[in-house]
């Protein structure tokens, strides 16, 4: 895939890192002679010095046979320019634009549809939805669903005397009553595929996949609450705490602001009526106290200064433990001091940012190239989550999971069959119109065949024709 980059900023440089270990060409394009000739040693890439919004320059990046232009400016003008003048020039290239202004979001559907522009992206608003879906689920770190909700994958610490330490995985069902598969389980930064004789240990991190109900059940169990929560502190209030707090809004919880600008308060007072907004700096800890962080059911840290936000969201775990945390940090240059620090979920705007990105790029990819349908990094990119839609023939349909040789970094931990959600066991089988959800450490599985074992002979039987499973 041939690919143009304009904006070699933050999320310029993430997604020209992340895409360039992949089957992409890619060219960057930055008014910076020093950004761009950093990203092209770092990277595999082609770097271009120049105005992304010129014809001429485009033209020698090789508009004219690129798939896909991303513009990252800090410009959310020339960044829909960039994307105007890449649909004159190409022949049904995708583009996709950053825009962070709040009126090219409301405007978006029109701007989508007028300007031929595939995909619109608010970083600030990404982040904000991301934090609000954590903040629905208090104790999750991370939430990924499947099959228009039908499916989810959580991840979740093991905190205190859970009930999972020092239990191995074949008697957590049994036990809790639940009917839950773990997939992944993150232990001293290493990403582990789990076998029934896996045995938890406090501190780990660990995902699961199952439906709604059952992962509220699951929660439930462990002594985990996983209901919403009530209310909220939110420290800061700039782009992504407006966009937090309207959508907090409407999920009906108390929201209170603290900021230290007393404009910004004037026009969020006015902008989100339900919400509390105080001036009041964030630095003084008495008025921290004085306004609830002690009994707040969440805290999250949003000023524009990253340690400031580390800062007060130590400061939040030392007033109040048992509360949820979310902690905004611009740069993730040293994410293993991060992990280490007891800052409840990181949130990164410009890594979400280019994830989205990426996520739609990868989306183009397969429906080329591959018959992977989604690819979603857990537990910090160290493994990842496949979902595959299966369509006509295979030679693995109609065999028990237990007969084929799977690769041993791989699990396949949901099955989703005529809207029904199930974990699979080695006597269930795949069939064709299933949507299978597969979990790997194993980067570059792209066709179903590759969830095998390399090299893994295929037994006669696999070859058989497709028939329904009336067990199903």
């Amino acid at each position: 895939m041939n690919m143009i980059i304009v904006g070699c900023g933050r999320i310029g440089s993430t997604l020209a890192e992340e895409l360039s270990q992949e089957d992409c060409d890619i060219t960057v394009i930055d008014t910076r002679r020093d950004r761009v000739q950093q990203i092209a040693d770092n990277c595999d890439v082609m770097g271009m010095v120049g105005n992304g919004t010129s014809f001429q320059l485009l033209e020698e990046a090789g508009i004219a046979a690129c798939d896909v232009l991303i513009a990252v400016t800090g410009l959310d003008e020339v960044n829909l320019l960039c994307c105007v003048i890449a649909k004159k020039a190409g022949h049904g290239i995708t583009t996709i634009a950053r825009v962070r202004d709040f009126t090219y979001h409301e405007e978006r559907t029109y701007l989508q549809q007028s300007l031929g522009i595939s995909m619109l992206l608010n970083p600030e608003l990404t982040a904000a939805t991301e934090i609000a879906r954590r903040l629905r689920t208090p104790k999750a770190i991370d939430i990924t669903t499947f099959a228009e909700g039908r499916a989810e994958l959580l991840t979740f610490s093991l905190e205190g005397k859970s009930p999972l330490a020092d239990l191995p995985i074949s008697r957590m069902n049994q036990r809790l009553g639940t009917d839950i598969l773990v997939c992944a389980v993150e232990r001293n930064r290493k990403a582990i595929i789990p076998k029934g004789d896996f045995v938890f240990q406090t501190g780990d991190k660990v995902s699961i996949v199952g439906s709604p109900q059952s992962t509220s059940l699951f929660f439930q169990r462990i002594g985990i609450a996983s209901g919403q929560a009530r209310d909220t502190m939110i420290l800061g209030g700039g782009r992504i705490a407006y966009y937090l707090a309207s959508q907090l809004a409407g999920m009906k919880i108390n929201i209170k602001i603290l900021e230290a600008d007393e404009e910004r308060c004037a026009y969020l007072s006015e902008a989100i009526p339900s919400a509390m907004v105080i001036h009041a700096s964030s630095r003084d800890r008495d008025v921290l106290l004085e306004e609830g962080l002690e009994s707040a059911q969440s805290v999250v840290a949003l000023t524009n200064v990253d340690e400031e936000n580390m800062m007060l969201s130590m400061l939040a775990s030392i007033y109040n433990p048992k509360g949820k945390r979310v902690t905004k940090v611009s740069d993730m240059p040293f994410s293993e001091v991060l992990e280490r620090m007891d800052l409840g979920s990181v949130i990164c705007p410009r890594e979400l940012a280019a994830r989205q990105i990426a996520q739609y790029i990868r989306a183009m990819q397969n429906s080329m190239n591959s018959s992977v349908e989604t690819n979603y990094p857990i537990l910090d990119g160290k493994a990842e989550v496949l979902s595959f839609r299966l369509e006509g023939a295979s030679p693995l349909f109609n065999v028990p999971l237990m007969e084929l040789p799977l690769r041993d970094d791989l699990l396949v931990s949901a099955i989703i069959r005529k809207g029904r959600v199930f974990n699979p066991r080695g006597s269930d089988c795949l069939m064709r119109d299933d949507t299978m959800i597969v979990v790997t450490s194993h980067k570059g599985i792209r066709e179903l065949t590759d969830i095998l074992r390399p090299g893994a002979a295929l037994r006669s039987r696999l070859g058989r024709p497709v028939e329904e499973d009336s067990r199903r």
